[in-house]
């Protein structure tokens, strides 16, 4: 299946460590190579790449592992393709709007007879259950919450069922992001951690590649990372409980459905 990668922190930071580990698993050190992405919040914007290419053999992967782009939310994703075909239209991330901000969604796993009435303003361009599933989901909060964004509060006691209810057809890990926070439900196979002061080093488990977080960060920085599997070897992460849906604020959990 396919892999997935999520920071968010209090303060825009780079996601280039992770992301040199990660893209080794696109086609390296492991068989995900149906195509790849990655999508930074910048503000109210989102800088938006994908490729159906390998991200080993892919030159914006290339160009993301050495252009330090800083933000306090990124998802990612390397696909190993269940449902529809390779192509640049099933690549995630996949973006959409609602309440004026871009949503951010990535899906690790595969859905049976996963095939939603979708009758508003949000239907997949591509094949996938997984562009199915974000459409499905931005389409029950609008009905439910209208054209006003809910509280954070509301909003994830409002997802938690929801995510329930569509992991009823197999399995469905997936990040979710508006740029203000990120979420994370876990139907099978999920990691955390949180890097904060006093930092210390990390060796990625897939390169060759070490770096000193106490010499690039600032004594109030604090990035949680959250990924299919672990990408250090050095650290500890923690698993999330299967069925268990986690919202990052600030680069810290803050609360559990």
């Amino acid at each position: 299946m396919c892999q997935l990668l999520g920071m968010n922190c209090n303060v825009p930071t780079d996601i280039v460590f992770s992301f040199t580990g990660f893209a080794m698993r696109g086609g390296r050190t492991d068989h995900h190579h149906d195509g790849w992405g990655i999508a930074f919040f910048e503000g109210a914007g989102v800088r938006h790449f994908v490729d159906h290419q390998a991200a080993i053999a892919s030159p914006i992967a290339e160009l993301i592992k050495n252009y330090p782009i800083k933000s306090t939310n990124v998802i990612a994703h390397i696909r190993k393709a269940t449902q529809g075909h390779v192509a640049l239209e099933n690549c995630h991330p996949f973006v959409r709007e609602l309440w004026g901000q871009y949503w951010v969604f990535a899906h690790n796993g595969d859905l049976k007879e996963f095939n939603p009435l979708l009758n508003g303003a949000f239907r997949p361009v591509g094949t996938t259950d997984s562009e199915r599933a974000f459409c499905y989901i931005l389409q029950q909060l609008r009905a439910r919450f209208g054209e006003q964004r809910p509280t954070r509060d509301d909003l994830h006691a409002a997802l938690a069922p929801l995510v329930a209810e569509i992991a009823t057809h197999g399995t469905f890990n997936m990040l979710l992001s508006s740029g203000g926070e990120l979420y994370a439900h876990c139907s099978t196979r999920l990691f955390y951690l949180v890097r904060q002061h006093p930092f210390d080093t990390a060796i990625l488990s897939d390169e060759d590649v070490t770096v000193d977080f106490a010499q690039v960060t600032t004594p109030d920085d604090r990035v949680a990372v959250i990924v299919t599997e672990p990408l250090t070897t050095n650290e500890q992460w923690i698993p999330f409980a299967p069925g268990e849906l986690k919202l990052f604020i600030d680069g810290a959990p803050q609360q559990t459905a």
